[in-house]
């Protein structure tokens, strides 16, 4: 990676444990494309009344851009059901998945390793 990654807590008190596994996750993307420009992460909770912050645990809101030549990738985990993600570390890996995803779709194009289309 060219520039150091970035990560940002909102919302939630900063977590070195947390921080470990983002950088852990963000060197793996390394594997699938070694020209990866910047990665940003951003880890953000909602919080919603206080009545139910006794009973439940927050959803995570979590967003990684990833900058590669000619492009960003983002990935955005912003559930709409309030019960999704509320396990900090469940949440980055189901964004880092996404995002390996699109960062293997992204190295097959630059390959020029489309599927082929059925023709009609």
């Amino acid at each position: 990676m060219q520039l150091p990654l970035q990560v940002t807590f909102h919302g939630i008190d900063h977590s070195e444990a947390v921080e470990e596994r983002i950088r852990e996750k963000a060197s793996k993307l390394e594997q699938f494309c070694d020209r990866i420009t910047s990665c940003r992460v951003a880890i953000e909770a909602h919080h919603r009344n206080s009545s139910s912050l006794h009973h439940k645990g927050e959803p995570f809101h979590i967003r990684i851009d990833l900058t590669v030549p000619g492009t960003e990738l983002v990935v955005t985990r912003d559930p709409k059901d309030s019960h999704v993600n509320e396990d900090i570390y469940i949440a980055l890996r189901d964004a880092f998945q996404a995002m390996e995803r699109q960062l293997k779709e992204y190295t097959a194009r630059q390959r020029g390793d489309t599927k082929a289309q059925a023709r009609a």
